[in-house]
């Protein structure tokens, strides 16, 4: 299965569960359950909300921290724009310094 297709199953998945548990009255009219189980069923979207994007602000913020030199890149590139800019004097084409 693809990446798509294994997230829309487990979101199909997520929900379904999701709506028996928040229409459980509905679904078995006899179960007794807490009252604080209704509360927090219906505000368990909200918290997966919240959760993801802390973790992804903490992610960004991680490989911001922890981003890396890359001093072998950079002389590459270097070497590569002189390169280009010798083969554009060699054409007639006026580059600066």
């Amino acid at each position: 299965m693809s990446r798509a297709t294994t997230a829309l199953v487990n979101f199909l998945i997520f929900s379904l569960i999701w709506s028996a548990a928040l229409f459980h009255d509905r679904l078995s009219p006899g179960l007794a359950v807490p009252y604080w189980f209704d509360q927090v069923v219906a505000a368990f979207p909200l918290w997966l909300l919240v959760t993801f994007g802390s973790y992804s602000l903490a992610n960004i913020g991680w490989a911001l921290v922890t981003f890396g030199d890359c001093p072998d890149a950079h002389k590459s590139l270097l070497q590569e724009i002189q390169a280009a800019k010798s083969d554009l004097r060699g054409r007639g084409v006026s580059v600066g310094n």
